[in-house]
Parts: structure tokens; sequence; C-alpha cells
């Protein structure tokens, strides 16, 4: 089994990734009605400290971590943010998570793997400064690194993209089959270009990290709906019309294509403003109807929340997605303690990493890189 940290935990979404193959020593979450579903959720754990990350010492932290996990706020990294980065006062909360880090390999404990979790928008915040500065300073710390980017839709019907760095202590070895020559699956253009910025003598600790793809997904938005939603109302058909009315020529086509289907639609909506054809600002209803639902957003900052719109016909019924509803799309069981309220239960699902994507990741790297026991085709 093998021994991790996680910080930032939020609802312990990482935790039900990595799975029971993993012990989790030591958590860290700041937000009390976040650690209180983490409780309720992780019964048999006394692993978690509530706080503030920056007010931790290596004395608070007990143990070694084959893994430490970081899901480090967004706000600031967002393209939806204001552009404070790294400097911002949610996602600055890296920096004493980092010195953490480094107090820890100070204490002759560092962790074989560090994993860090956020937006892409962190690839080009500051000019793609944020970036450079998280590769460094895995770089200056003794690791081996590389990140990916990868798309919870490919293991749920959730459009979410995100992006993970993965470094490795590099006293450690690496099997040649997870290192690749140059960019693959998870490596999109906007991650090569981010590579290409860091400077040489950085990009010599880089790894194109090679994995194998997944799964083909089978299931479908659709089928993740529920009947009868608990804590959810329907619309009435005065606030249905008002939706649709929202919408702009193009959405109200994909609507009518969506009644001519000959099945039960579901379209995923996102009220957006948007300019019209004079300039002036209005709010949009924008639907999608490709059994995929819009990535979820936390309802915090003006965000809208994500609508459902069903289709049977000529019949068309429209509600808030249910709580239920977000959790199954970050791929947690119906068995996994959900907050009463809505809105905690939309902003701890939003704010949360996909567990499919964690426990793929864990399958095709963490687990490999710390069960290997052979020879690296490229030392460190």
């Amino acid at each position: 089994m093998h021994n991790f940290f996680e910080f930032f935990a939020g609802g312990g979404m990482a935790r039900a990734g990595l799975g029971l193959g993993w012990n989790c020593v030591f958590a860290n979450e700041f937000d009390i009605k976040k650690t209180a579903i983490y409780k309720r959720n992780w019964i048999a754990s006394d692993a978690l400290s509530v706080g503030d990350v920056g007010k931790l010492t290596t004395k608070d932290i007990s143990g070694t971590a084959d893994l430490v996990w970081a899901s480090f706020p967004c706000q600031d990294l967002s393209l939806a943010g204001a552009g404070a980065g790294l400097r911002g006062d949610r996602s600055g909360t890296y920096w004493p998570f980092w010195r953490l880090m480094e107090a820890l390999i100070n204490d002759g404990r560092a962790p074989k793997l560090i994993v860090l979790e956020n937006v892409c928008g962190t690839l080009t915040s500051h000019d793609g400064k944020d970036f450079t500065t998280i590769c460094s300073n895995y770089s200056k710390a003794g690791y081996r690194f590389g990140a990916l980017i990868v798309d919870a839709v490919h293991f749920v019907p959730h459009s979410r993209a995100r992006l993970f760095v993965v470094g490795i202590r590099e006293d450690l070895q690496i099997p040649e089959s997870l290192i690749a020559e140059g960019p693959g699956l998870w490596h999109p253009r906007n991650l090569q270009d981010a590579c290409e910025r860091l400077s040489a003598k950085v990009q010599e600790k880089w790894i194109w990290w090679n994995t194998a793809p997944p799964a083909k997904r089978n299931a479908t938005f659709a089928d993740l709906i529920e009947d009868e939603p608990e804590n959810v109302a329907w619309h009435t058909p005065a606030e249905t019309a008002k939706l649709l009315n929202m919408m702009s020529d193009i959405n109200r086509k994909k609507l009518d294509a969506a009644k001519l289907a000959g099945r039960r639609m579901v379209g995923a909506v996102y009220k957006r403003t948007r300019r019209d054809s004079v300039g002036r600002k209005v709010q949009r209803a924008e639907i999608r109807f490709d059994d995929v639902a819009g990535c979820l957003r936390t309802p915090a900052g003006g965000s809208s929340r994500q609508v459902i719109v069903i289709v049977d016909g000529k019949k068309v019924r429209s509600r808030l997605i249910s709580p239920r509803e977000t959790a199954r799309l970050m791929g947690l069981p119906d068995s996994y303690q959900l907050p009463q309220n809505y809105n905690e239960a939309y902003h701890l699902t939003g704010d949360g990493v996909a567990v499919p994507v964690v426990r793929y990741l864990a399958q095709s790297i963490f687990e490999p890189l710390l069960n290997f026991k052979g020879k690296s085709r490229r030392a460190a």
C-alpha cells in the first residue's frame, strides 16, 4: 500500500480516485463545510487537518509520503478570473504549500512523487510565467517532472480539461515505457508551447509522460439524469419558456432538431452574457445536445449554475441540474454523501477533481513508478 498526503483536499475526491491501494497519512483543507463532508465520507480517517496550509509546519505532518497531491485553488489562474495568478489570494496558496514541500525535503522526508492539479489557464497566466515558475520549483527541489492535460470527458460525460503536473524525485528510476520521445496523447499544442518557454536548464528535467489511451467511455449525459431528483424542482412552463426565449437562433435550431430526434434528448444549458447584433450586452441561454455536460463550475463569483433541458418530442422541461447528477458527472459513486444544501453540494463537486481521471493517472503513472524495481532507460 502506498502512503499519500493530500492538500486542498475538498471532499476527498483525489482520495476516492486513488482508491483502496492507497493510505492517506495526512490531509489538509481550509473550508469548514468541505471538511465536514470529508469526515462524513472518510469516517475511519483521523488524518484530516483543518486549517490554513500557510500555518502548517513539518511538525504537523508525521511520516513520509510516496505521493503528495495538491489541487490548489484555481480562481486566480482561470481564464474567467481577474488574472492575479500565483500572486492572488487564493491561487497564491500554492506558495505556502510549496514551501512546506521544501521543508519536508530539507527534513529528509522528500516525497517520491508530487502532483499538482489545476485549470489549463495555469499555462498562460502572466504570459506563461506562473507555469514556468512552477516547473522551475520542481527542478530546483530535485525533481524531474512532466505535465498532462486530461479531459474528464474521456471517462465521464462531462467536459472538464485539467492540467496535471507530475514530478518524481530525481534519485528514483523511471520505467522506460513511461517516457515518450516527444508530445503524445495528453500533450496538446498549448502545453507544448508552455514547455518550449522553459529555460534549457529546466527543460533538462522535463518528461513527456507516456500512457496508454483509456478505455472508451460508455455512459452518456442522459444516462446520469434522475427522473425524480432530490432538492431540485422542475421549472414551471412559464420559467421554461423564459429560458428558451433567451436562446439565440442557433441554439433554438438545436432545440428544434432535438424535438425531431425520435428519442429523449438531454441538453446542458449555461447562461452567458453576449453582445447582440447592435453591441448590447444580453443574457443568452446556450445549449448543447452532444450527450456531454458542460464543465461544472462553482456557483460563486457570478458563474451561472448548469440547467438541463429534457426534450421528449414536442414536450420540453427544464430544471437545475441536481447535486447527485453533479456528483455523477465527477465520477463519484451514489454512496458518496453530499451536503444537503444545494449550493454547498454544487460548490463541492464543481470545485473538485474528476475521480476517474485520478484513478487513470494512478494506474498509468503513479503506481508503475512506485512499483518499479528495474533499470530505467534514463537514470536520473
